[in-house]
């Protein structure tokens, strides 16, 4: 039995050792469990998380995939002033936390790192974590679940990746009206990315190819997404559609924001 604080009372409670955790994947678990409890009004350990948070951020290989949630907060007071004004219940601090947490416990199960996944994540929560960021996250969350569904938002993400840029440059565009396609062409003329803009032939087959995933991913999601009703003999879309629509919006809408940022940097 070991005694810790916890909203400033003391309990005894029985807990996970240290030595009991057989690997890194395990470690990463309970350092994620921890961070539940913790953020859902239960009791937690601070010096098995502060020791978790030591551990990985020492590792090379983790350090970078390390959650910011971890990484900015070195204890569970910290940690707690961060959940409680970001998230106001406790079933969005779960599902906020697990999603956090993902990339991690992927590698460290697997050993395989997405690191498209990882770039494209930590460049649209710099540019807008409320909105942008969640569409990405559920996109990447429903590639094996739910392919219908996240062949969908892969368009949804492109299509607020372009609104928001829009709405930066102070550009009116008729939000009821105007498709994929067409937001497309107005942020690429805005931001020097249309092929017209070039005469190197090299970079017009470039931004060309851009313009026809565009148009790609709308035609898709108009016939294998799950936002239009089916027949009665659907064409039902595989994981590899869905992770070829949402790696395909990922790395276009990375693209776009860094554009952005590189022009707003000049």
């Amino acid at each position: 039995m070991l005694g810790f604080t916890s909203f400033n009372q003391t309990f005894p409670l029985e807990v996970t050792m240290m030595d009991d955790l057989k690997n890194d994947f395990e470690r990463a678990k309970y350092l994620q469990d921890i961070l539940i409890a913790y953020a859902t009004g239960r009791l937690t350990n601070d010096d098995h998380y502060q020791e978790l948070r030591t551990y990985f951020l020492g590792r090379v290989d983790t350090k970078k995939i390390l959650p910011s949630l971890v990484r900015i907060n070195r204890n569970l007071a910290q940690f707690w002033q961060f959940i409680k004004s970001k998230i106001p219940t406790y079933a969005e601090r779960r599902t906020f936390i697990w999603s956090e947490f993902a990339p991690l416990l992927e590698f460290l199960e697997t050993g395989i790192k997405i690191p498209a996944d990882e770039s494209v994540s930590k460049i649209l929560k710099r540019f807008d974590e409320e909105s942008i960021q969640i569409v990405w996250s559920k996109a990447l969350d429903r590639r094996e679940s739910d392919p219908e569904g996240a062949i969908t938002i892969a368009r949804t993400l492109l299509e607020t990746v372009c609104k928001h840029i829009l709405d930066e440059k102070s550009v009116i565009y008729d939000d009821s009206k105007m498709d994929l396609t067409q937001l497309y062409r107005l942020v690429s003329m805005e931001l020097n990315l249309s092929p017209s803009q070039h005469t190197e032939e090299v970079f017009k087959q470039i931004l060309g190819g851009c313009s026809a995933i565009v148009n790609g991913l709308g035609t898709l999601r108009n016939r294998l997404g799950d936002a239009h009703g089916k027949g009665k003999m659907p064409v039902r879309p595989a994981t590899r559609h869905a992770e070829l629509a949402v790696n395909l919006a990922g790395s276009l809408a990375l693209f776009l924001v860094e554009t952005w940022e590189a022009h707003n940097s000049k």
